[in-house]
């Protein structure tokens, strides 16, 4: 009888296994199914033609680096878009890459200027004074040139100062970060007072402060005990530095990490070290799956089909142009679902609604304090909140907040 027992239950427990195999679909190591990639809650906008384009138009486009910058490749994406759109042929564009912040952006200009070009564009902050020079040179031509703050007080009627609200896009990707950081802590895996995120900065501009101080106050809107640790490579492109400042931070206890700097170091270093990521002007999402989390990014797009229309429809362009969320020039490029904390999608819409609506100040004085102190009204502090790109297309927030640290200081 005991014997028969023993049969017994070694057949059930059998039956168990087999059980258990066949409702794990039969593969011992089945790994467990990922979720991938989800739409975005903040997508480019789809460029519309409504004008007419003389059949001699033509714009050039001048870039700091190629498409191995990220910061460059966006530009150029949004040049493509635009080509694409407008049906613009070889002949009414030329793209001219990896050109200095030096009198090779003069020379650079002035080649595009005797090519024909109606409207010439520059990407970056130390191509602003070769552009000036080249626009009073060449007055019938138009200048435009992104993240420089000179054209209202240079006064030239060609010459053009463009920027989007990318603070609104940081805000919303803090917020992403700071439930994922709500997430650890709630798993035990750290403690609130852990919760500190690390930064990747590429120069100690008001550009570069803006972008990480949003970030910042976006985590903080979720995550009270929130602090950051910011580290400066001197270099908007150098992934070596951008590589080594990442583990650094890493190894300074940063729990998670984003940036504004231009290369794949610091997100390949997060991919190694298994840190969230949240990168910038574009998903890096093929090359670090198990980190990425969500991107922002300035689509040019917008602003490259308004300066078009502009010139193709005898109207003048803006001294300063700044487009945010309503005009599509701000974006989110996605959400890694294997990664993010749930509630994300919603708390993002939720953000989003409140920008349009107004009711969500990213700059909000009543959200953060300098020197423990509340900052006093200014010229550019009123009505409760500090107007970012308001005055100016280009960033002008540098005020330290309390929370973040900045490591070194790197120029």
């Amino acid at each position: 009888m005991k014997k028969f027992a023993k049969v017994l239950a070694l057949c059930l427990a059998l039956a168990m296994v087999i059980g258990c195999f066949a409702a794990c679909g039969g593969k011992e190591n089945e790994e467990p199914k990922t979720l991938g990639m989800s739409e975005s809650p903040l997508p480019a906008a789809e460029i519309v033609k409504d004008y007419e384009i003389a059949e001699d138009f033509k714009i050039g486009f001048i870039c700091l680096h190629d498409e191995k910058s990220t910061y460059d490749k966006n530009f150029l994406d949004g040049a493509d878009a635009v080509i694409e759109a407008l049906g613009l042929t070889e002949a009414q564009y030329v793209i001219k890459v990896n050109i200095p912040e030096g009198n090779e952006c003069y020379e650079a200009a002035k080649d595009l200027a005797e090519q024909g070009c109606d409207i010439i564009f520059a990407n970056s902050f130390g191509h602003e004074d070769f552009m000036i020079k080249a626009a009073k040179e060449y007055p019938d031509i138009e200048f435009c040139h992104a993240t420089g703050f000179k054209a209202a007080d240079e006064k030239l009627p060609n010459y053009h100062n463009a920027f989007a609200s990318i603070f609104q896009g940081r805000y919303l990707a803090g917020i992403v970060a700071g439930l994922k950081l709500n997430e650890m802590i709630e798993a035990g895996t750290i403690t609130a007072d852990q919760a500190k995120m690390g930064y990747v900065g590429a120069f100690t501009y008001a550009e570069v402060i803006s972008g990480y101080t949003s970030f910042y106050l976006g985590a903080k809107s979720v995550c009270p005990s929130v602090t950051m640790d910011v580290q400066f490579t001197g270099s908007w492109y150098d992934v070596t530095e951008e590589k080594n400042a990442a583990e650094a931070l890493i190894a300074n206890k940063c729990v998670l990490i984003s940036q504004h700097a231009d290369s794949m170091g610091a997100p390949s270093a997060c991919e190694a070290a298994g840190i969230p990521n949240v990168s910038y002007n574009g998903s890096t999402y093929d090359s670090c799956p198990e980190t990425f989390m969500i991107s922002s990014r300035i689509n040019w797009a917008p602003y490259f089909n308004y300066i078009i229309k502009c010139a193709n429809t005898n109207q003048e362009i803006a001294t300063n142009w700044c487009g945010g969320i309503d005009e599509g020039s701000v974006v989110l490029t996605g959400l890694n679902q294997d990664v993010i904390a749930e509630g994300t999608i919603d708390a993002l819409n939720k953000a989003i609604a409140d920008m349009k609506a107004g009711t969500l100040k990213v700059f909000d004085v009543n959200n953060f304090t300098v020197g423990g102190e509340k900052v006093a009204d200014s010229d550019l502090v009123y009505d409760g909140y500090f107007h970012e790109s308001e005055a100016i297309s280009a960033p002008s927030f540098d005020l330290a907040v309390d929370g973040i640290t900045r490591l070194n200081e790197k120029f």
